[in-house]
């Protein structure tokens, strides 16, 4: 077996990223590292109630955690989608789910086949209607099946999932340890961190430290100046609040986004409560503004009071520098408008592990992660930005601006292309596959010009009926499928209230 030079691996911070990036660690290496995670329970935590995306699936698989087991634990529901209510304008609403639509061929992508019988007057049947998932949504039905399901994702409370990750993580052999960092210690020659302080005088030595210290960058910010870059002339909301609420309704299979005057409401439900709360820009409106717009467009009880939580989008320039890899809110911040938070953490760590400098730090794997990391982040970047930029909404100052800024040339392109010919194409750090792109594009009014000639060899018979053939299959499939709360009372219903 080879002999880890680098064994010692620190983390600095708990919550969600912490314990995510320990339980990846400590599974993948067991004893062969010294893992030490250094959390304080003085220092509250951001997670406020998770949607996730489908990967999450294959972190959990990669853990070997049982399915039921964490749906128990973290109070959780399953997640098809996002609804987007009032992004294309007020009152316009559409669903982004995880599902693909109809059959595609080698040439040309469903769409084409779609929008051919669009314009040839053949079927004016929604886009969505072709797709499992996005048919389940609104029907609000769901099931785990092992052949033939649906794509999913869940709803969870983070707070008890980094419980949940903290017990498995200690299993493999992570220790935690309590308390709060006052210092960050470099190498006098190399500028390699050496040891973190705690507060309570003890030091803590490490050959590898991951920072989840969240937006402050403890390690990767404060002690090596590592720069961040501001997006927020693309992504200006800088500011949200968040807040619980009682259940008053079957929890829904999927998360609904909806525009505001001056950001976006986000509705997560779990078994026995509701997540909520406003993303919003303080340029176009006050905290209290926003709090008082929040409350009035909530459902049930509030369980706790409204906190503001401000943040600036971007990134670092740099996500592993020297001996410090920046996982989490350290390492920059996309707003959870595509739920890719836990995504983007799990990502990294994985990618940390790839790249794991058993034998000594070298550049070119340092090189490596960080232009992985830049492009995955820069692409989820304009997905998001698109949700603003391509709206009909002029009904407010912050929605003009969003809608006449300028944006990245990639997405531009993207937006050029797929409008001209309908065509998209994944990149090869793409986190969002074509299909993501083509329902959100669609639901923000996004019509192509034309299709791919090659759907023209099919007559308007055969075209209908592959259609048709489609359609009623769909139909089928989500019919087998249980109301999602009844499946939910089945699989997983929570103790936690």
């Amino acid at each position: 077996m080879k002999e880890l030079k680098l064994k010692r691996v620190v983390i600095a911070g708990g919550g969600t990223a912490g314990w995510i990036s320990a339980a990846l660690l400590a599974k993948s290496f067991g004893k062969s590292i010294d893992l030490t995670l250094i959390e304080s329970d003085a220092i509250p935590t951001v997670g406020v109630g998770e949607a996730t995306i489908p990967p999450i699936i294959n972190l959990h698989k990669v853990l070997e955690l049982s399915e039921k087991e964490f749906m128990s634990r973290v109070n959780g529901t399953f997640k098809l989608g996002i609804s987007f209510e009032n992004w294309r304008d007020v009152g316009e609403n559409y669903v982004h789910s995880f599902g693909f639509a109809g059959k595609s061929n080698w040439a040309a992508g469903f769409q084409h086949f779609w929008l051919a019988g669009q314009k040839r007057g053949i079927d004016s049947t929604e886009y969505g209607n072709y797709c499992a998932e996005h048919l389940a949504c609104r029907k609000e039905k769901f099931a785990v099946m092992p052949k033939n399901g649906v794509n999913y994702a869940y709803h969870l409370d983070a707070g008890l999932y980094a419980k949940f990750l903290r017990e498995f993580s200690e299993k493999y052999g992570a220790v935690r340890k309590e308390g709060k960092i006052t210092g960050v210690n470099l190498h006098p020659d190399t500028g390699y961190i050496q040891s973190l302080s705690l507060e309570s005088g003890e030091v803590v030595e490490g050959d590898l430290f991951v920072d989840c210290s969240g937006f402050r960058g403890l390690l990767i910010g404060d002690a090596l100046k590592t720069e961040y870059e501001d997006w927020s002339h693309w992504l200006p909301c800088n500011s949200a609040i968040a807040v619980q609420t009682e259940t008053v309704r079957p929890p829904l299979p999927y998360t609904r986004s909806i525009a505001r005057e001056f950001g976006w409401q986000w509705r997560i439900p779990l078994q026995s409560r509701v997540g909520n709360g406003l993303v919003f820009c303080s340029e176009y409106g006050s905290d209290d503004e926003a709090k008082e717009l929040l409350v009035k467009n909530l459902e049930g009880k509030l369980l706790n009071e409204p906190r503001v939580i401000k943040f600036t989008t971007g990134t670092r320039k740099q996500h592993w520098t020297k001996n410090c890899v920046a996982i989490g809110l350290s390492s920059g911040f996309l707003e959870p408008l595509e739920s890719t938070s836990i995504h983007l953490i799990q990502k990294s760590i994985t990618r940390f592990i790839q790249l794991f400098p058993y034998d000594g730090i070298k550049q070119s794997e340092v090189d490596e992660f960080n232009r992985q990391t830049r492009e995955e982040v820069q692409n989820i970047r304009d997905f998001i930005i698109l949700h603003y930029h391509v709206t009909d909404r002029e009904d407010t100052p912050f929605w003009r601006y969003c809608k006449y800024m300028d944006v990245p040339e990639s997405l531009t392109h993207r937006i050029k292309l797929f409008r001209e010919t309908g065509k998209v194409f994944k990149k090869e750090m793409d986190l969002f596959a074509e299909e993501s792109w083509i329902q959100v594009m669609l639901g923000q009014g996004v019509t192509p010009e034309s299709y791919h000639p090659v759907v023209d060899s099919m007559t308007d018979d055969a075209l209908r009926e592959l259609l048709m053939e489609l359609k009623q299959s769909t139909e089928q499939k989500v019919d087998r499928l249980p109301a999602h709360h009844e499946f939910i009372d089945y699989y997983c219903k929570s103790n936690v209230m």
